[in-house]
């Protein structure tokens, strides 16, 4: 494991007490940080919003994000059950017999993962969603990935409660509600992005996001300008990820 990369992304998680913090490129920086510190294929995150709803805030990936929406929109899967009890759920083979979850193992194996660990976002008896990982191969996340990997959810969850809470008790679900409100928004700007360009939906994100943190934009309000279409987003070439072509026919790849 990089142990630099590891204290980095401590840091990186604690570091909320800015005015500008933005709360979905932080949950993408947990998704992305548990699949290159961990054993992990992909990593998502739910949360709760204020009337104890689950739902999708952020993954690493747009298969893991889509099986997050399958198991929340059918009420079956390791994060629901994780959220609901507050402790760590493990599916280590999806493709093996007698499945807790069938719907869920299904789909989730179809999407190319074969095991699941759900780890709780909780700080003592408040719990306010979970950090799924998933894995392309059957089998139990190492003790030390595991360990680490509540660690993250553990600074993640504290950073999210403590950002601006001191004040209101109502600020955290405020904030929260936003941040899944902005999602709806970043979807649509992903969707318009990709079909300008001719690209997949992770790299219209990959650029959407490089776009913002170059141009010092939150990635909520960024989206919402390309979607009004008050941002043109004209400049995106050389961004990590980026293929296809732009809207003039020049190419916009490295």
């Amino acid at each position: 494991m990089d142990s630099r990369l590891l204290s980095d992304t401590f840091v990186e998680l604690a570091d909320t007490m800015v005015a500008d913090f933005d709360v979905i490129d932080f949950l993408h920086t947990l998704t992305d940080r548990s699949v290159r510190l961990l054993s992990a294929s992909a990593a998502g995150v739910v949360l709760a919003d204020p009337r104890g709803e689950l739902r999708v805030a952020a993954a690493s990936s747009e298969p893991a994000g889509l099986v997050e929406l399958f198991q929340i929109q059918n009420d079956q899967g390791p994060c629901l059950d994780c959220y609901r009890t507050g402790q760590p759920v493990t599916a280590a083979d999806l493709a093996g017999p007698g499945q807790q979850w069938p719907q869920f193992a299904a789909a989730a194996t179809q999407a190319g993962f074969r095991a699941v660990q759900a780890l709780p976002m909780r700080l003592r008896d408040q719990v306010i969603g979970a950090l799924n990982l998933f894995r392309a191969a059957p089998g139990l996340l190492d003790p030390e990935d595991l360990r680490i990997g509540q660690a993250l959810a553990d600074v993640a969850t504290i950073s999210l409660i403590q950002q601006r809470s001191t004040h209101r008790s109502s600020v955290l679900n405020e904030q929260l509600q936003t941040a899944l409100n902005s999602r709806v928004l970043i979807e649509q700007a992903k969707g318009k992005l990709a079909e300008r360009l001719d690209i997949d939906m992770e790299q219209s994100f990959t650029a959407l996001r490089g776009y913002a943190r170059a141009h010092s934009l939150r990635l909520s309000d960024l989206a919402r300008a390309f979607v009004d279409g008050t941002e043109p987003l004209t400049d995106l070439t050389g961004l990590t990820g980026l293929t296809g072509r732009s809207s003039d026919g020049a190419s916009s790849g490295t």
